[in-house]
């Protein structure tokens, strides 16, 4: 498709409009903000920029609201991956986008997409805030933290973890320990659950194969762990969250 004719219309009128663009290094400026955990910073920037955040934006739907949608998809795209990039896990980075675009999907009016990027810049930014607080972790930990969320759909053992690192068991254990908090068993528990509430607020899919594609040996040791970690059994986890968006309608 020849976009050239469509392009230099769109440059025409753009110019006869006046319009200008917000600065290239001043969005990135913000994204990098955030990027670093500048929370306030960022607070206080996006306050400013949303003034006039629809006159210095490029058009992508005529319609004003799909517009303000489409940006937000934008810079959670963007956002994600910069954050992944200074270190966030994948899963967390992707996950969280997946979370404000569905957001944004459902809102109302404009303002109300402004209100969740406000948001989602603020969390990514305190998110990547602690996570420079604590970023003590090895390059053998943060390896096998990566191993545990690409593998949640299997059993994984401290000694396969201890093997791939190179490193003897006992080592490893107290390593990870040290820079989890926690031992091998009870961060995979950890993930897994997490991963197991989006399952439950995002998805249609039932309890049994929640259980099965993380890789719990029956339906009953799923819920076990889930509530010894939640408080809640994954039945009514996922019914607060049903009652919570019907009272929103």
């Amino acid at each position: 498709m020849d976009t050239n004719s469509t392009l230099n219309y769109r440059l025409y009128l753009q110019r006869q409009q006046e319009f200008i663009r917000d600065d290239y290094h001043a969005e990135f400026r913000q994204y990098n903000r955030i990027k670093t955990g500048d929370v306030e910073g960022a607070r206080e920037r996006f306050k400013v920029a949303r003034k006039k955040f629809a006159d210095t934006r490029g058009t992508l739907s005529d319609d004003p609201l799909r517009n303000m949608k489409y940006h937000c998809v934008v810079a959670a795209a963007v956002i994600s991956r910069m954050c992944i990039d200074a270190g966030m896990e994948r899963d967390v980075a992707y996950t969280l986008s997946d979370i404000y675009i569905k957001k944004a999907d459902v809102a109302k009016d404009e303002e109300e997409v402004l209100d969740i990027m406000a948001e989602m810049q603020i969390d990514y930014a305190t998110r990547m805030r602690d996570l420079k607080k604590h970023d003590a972790v090895s390059i053998h930990i943060r390896r096998s933290i990566e191993f545990i969320y690409d593998n949640l759909q299997r059993q994984i053992s401290v000694n396969e973890l201890a093997e791939r690192a190179g490193l003897s068991t006992g080592y490893f254990s107290r390593l990870f320990i040290k820079e989890t908090g926690m031992n091998v068993n009870q961060f995979v528990n950890q993930a897994k659950i997490n991963t197991a509430q989006n399952m439950l607020r995002y998805s249609e899919s039932s309890i049994l194969d929640i259980s099965v594609s993380l890789g719990f040996a029956s339906q009953s040791a799923f819920t076990s762990t889930f509530k010894k970690i939640t408080g809640v059994t994954p039945k009514k986890f996922r019914d607060s969250y049903s009652n919570k968006n019907m009272s929103d309608e």
